[in-house]
């Protein structure tokens, strides 16, 4: 179990080894998603990622236009490696 503690500025640094398994990086953007069933999920961002937190949330309309128009948003120097924490 890895614990984080929040800032008064609502900032919390992300354990060493969540770090290691997500393969984050200095500068990397970091995707919060809740599921359907209220679980929420972290990842590092990705295509993959993306089109599993907009088909989790219900907003996946299958437009590859719109989920690569999401990873821009996010984070346009990511590639489309899957980086899971299960």
């Amino acid at each position: 179990m890895n614990l984080a503690k929040v800032s008064t500025n609502g900032q919390i640094t992300v354990p060493v080894e969540i770090r290691r398994l997500l393969k984050i990086k200095d500068g990397d953007k970091v995707l919060f998603y809740q599921k359907r069933n209220g679980e929420i999920v972290i990842n590092n961002t990705s295509l993959v990622a993306i089109q599993e937190a907009l088909a989790e949330t219900g907003e996946l309309d299958g437009s590859e236009a719109v989920i690569l128009s999401e990873i821009a948003k996010v984070n346009p120097d990511r590639g489309a490696k899957p980086n899971k924490l299960e």
